[in-house]
């Protein structure tokens, strides 16, 4: 059980890293690689903030069942 908790927090993580870097690539402020078609659209700045929510609340509910 400790294992799936540990394999369940890095996947929690990654999850806001990269919610951080499609509101980075959304709001044009991350444009690598700059060929992305996700590059000053606005609709990943939504996605990313609800990726990186989900993530968060992941977070907090795996360090609050310890």
């Amino acid at each position: 059980m400790n294992i799936l908790r540990i394999l369940l927090t890095i996947l929690a993580g990654l999850c806001v890293l990269m919610g951080l870097v499609w509101i980075g690539q959304g709001t044009g402020v991350f444009p690598y690689p700059a060929s992305s078609f996700m590059i000053d659209q606005s609709p990943w700045i939504l996605w990313g903030a609800l990726l990186a929510a989900a993530g968060l609340a992941a977070l907090w509910l795996l360090r609050r069942r310890r």
